[in-house]
């Protein structure tokens, strides 16, 4: 069976590559293995190098050999470096630079997107995300929450929402009717317990 082009950016040939095309290019700095990389997007480590043979023929990213280790990176110097990863940082973006920025925060039991981009993201048509909504469980710092969205809104190129609410209200059966909403429509997770 064929897979459906994603509907966050169906040039792209999968879901798959988004994500994994988001994460190298989003973190130029980094190399990444494989296994890293496949840890990150849920795929196995085989599709992730069958994908990265694909991207290196293509001219997108450099490997690099350590002993039976396989790193990767975005190939920056490529002439649709700058465009692909503006593409990127307002499509598959919030999956790549939310994570990161948000792990390294204390206090934050999980950690999810909400609303129009976690929708597009679940293939409900509809247009382009103006922003990212993001629900963190727990009891984190608001301050470093904003820190976190101010500096995911620089690289995604879009507001970014973060509201915070106890683990209790999360998961106690309540009739609140946020939370209600919230767990009635798609939800990407970005860092769970």
């Amino acid at each position: 069976m064929r897979a459906t082009p994603p509907v966050l950016l169906p040039l792209l040939r999968s879901r798959t590559v988004a994500e994994i095309l988001a994460w190298l290019y989003l973190h130029p700095e980094n190399e990444y293995s494989t296994t890293d990389l496949a840890e990150r997007v849920s795929v196995s480590q085989s599709t992730v190098s069958r994908e990265a043979d694909r991207l290196l023929s293509a001219g997108l990213i450099t490997e690099r050999r350590h002993g039976n280790l396989r790193l990767i990176r975005a190939d920056t110097d490529t002439v649709v470096a700058k465009p692909l990863t503006d593409l990127l940082a307002v499509t598959y973006g919030p999956a790549a630079v939310l994570p990161p920025l948000l792990e390294r925060i204390p206090g934050i039991r999980e950690a999810y997107v909400y609303g129009s981009w976690a929708a597009r993201y679940a293939n409900v048509a509809g247009p382009p995300p103006r922003d990212v909504d993001v629900l963190v469980v727990g009891s984190a710092d608001d301050d470093e929450l904003y820190d976190a969205a101010r500096t995911a809104e620089r690289t995604l190129g879009r507001e970014v929402n973060i509201n915070r609410i106890s683990p209790a209200a999360w998961t106690d059966d309540t009739d609140d009717p946020f939370v209600a909403s919230l767990r009635s429509k798609p939800l990407y997770p970005l860092i769970t317990s």
